[in-house]
């Protein structure tokens, strides 16, 4: 598949997913796609940058939740044409897919929503690639029907991301043999950032722990996937949302120095058996 002109899967070099969890203002958005390249570039990953325009899930009616349709689809469309790389955004409802699709090259379904037909659906009719998050309740051969409702209704390609399954309250942990298990069926991202979150855990908020980002980033990339999915942030711990569960800049350039280490062995050994 394809995400603009990045290529995800089947062999294709490791990609980066990376940008900021939610938009908060244009100069931010642009400073952030703009560092963000540069580090991808310096480590030579393939990059398409993430904002979200509406966290609709939060935890509390007083979170912080973006600007909106209208006006993140403008801010993403000139990070976009100024800065020059491929966009994914999240939609929670199917009247979203056509009108974030007129902008973004990868349509984001949220984990909480990844069961939702009409909107698996309206996401594949548009004919770019969907990025499918697996729920937090789901077995991972089970994503196997949400792959294909998106391939129903269209060609333009699914992704799936790991981000964690329900422990318990307030936890969640990954399952590594998930990751070969829906590779089976489609090229995987593992999402390293929201693996560590803390649901709801600061009651109002959810919470998180960064020192977990890069062990489980490492294991997952050890293991087989197609792409890499990390928010960053200049200061995360003044982030509007998830700030617990970010990086900055340099704890990303770090990460992929680690992680591009780990896929030069497996590639030169011939790859993880999933791969």
């Amino acid at each position: 598949m394809r995400i603009g002109q990045v290529a995800v899967g089947e062999g294709a070099p490791l990609a980066l997913i990376s940008g900021l969890n939610v938009l908060e203002s244009e100069a931010a958005a642009l400073e952030c796609a703009k560092l963000v390249r540069e580090i991808a570039e310096a480590r030579d990953f393939p990059l398409i940058f993430k904002a979200s325009f509406d966290k609709a899930n939060r935890s509390s009616v007083r979170s912080y939740r973006g600007p909106g349709l209208d006006r993140g689809l403008a801010i993403l469309a000139r990070v976009k044409r100024e800065v020059g790389l491929p966009i994914l955004t999240d939609v929670h409802e199917p009247g979203q897919a056509k009108l974030a699709a007129e902008v973004a090259d990868c349509l984001q379904v949220p984990a909480f929503l990844c069961r939702q037909t009409d909107l698996l659906l309206a996401c594949g009719a548009t004919g770019r690639a969907v990025n499918i998050k697996k729920g937090q309740y789901m077995a991972p051969h089970d994503m196997r029907q949400a792959v294909e409702k998106v391939r129903s209704a269209g060609e333009g390609g699914v992704l799936l991301t790991e981000r964690g399954t329900s422990f318990g309250y307030n936890n969640l942990v990954v399952d590594m043999e998930g990751l070969a298990v829906m590779r089976a069926f489609a090229p995987v991202c593992f999402d390293a950032t929201h693996s560590v979150q803390r649901p709801a855990a600061k009651h109002e908020a959810s919470g998180g722990d960064r020192r977990f980002i890069a062990p489980l980033a490492r294991a997952a990339v050890a293991v087989g996937v197609d792409a890499l999915f990390v928010e960053v942030h200049a200061n995360p711990d003044a982030a509007p949302c998830d700030g617990p569960s970010q990086i900055d800049f340099n704890a990303l350039d770090q990460l992929l120095v680690q992680v591009r280490a780990i896929d030069g062995v497996l590639r030169a050994g011939g790859g993880p058996a999933t791969g």
